[in-house]
């Protein structure tokens, strides 16, 4: 994967780079990126039900 880049700039040109970003990926990147935000979704939601058991 490439190196992460933080960037700085107003919220209408960074959405315009996501964008053709994400354009630039294949299908199966783009499969990836999104398995990736199900699974830590899921983790976050388990953490809290798990969190507020304990209490």
């Amino acid at each position: 994967m490439k190196d992460i880049i933080l960037n700085f700039g107003p919220p209408e040109e960074l959405e315009t780079k996501r964008i053709l970003e994400v354009r630039s990926l294949s299908y199966l990147e783009r499969l990836e990126r999104l398995m990736a935000i199900i699974e830590v979704s899921h983790t976050l939601n388990t953490a809290k039900i798990i969190q507020t058991k304990k209490r």
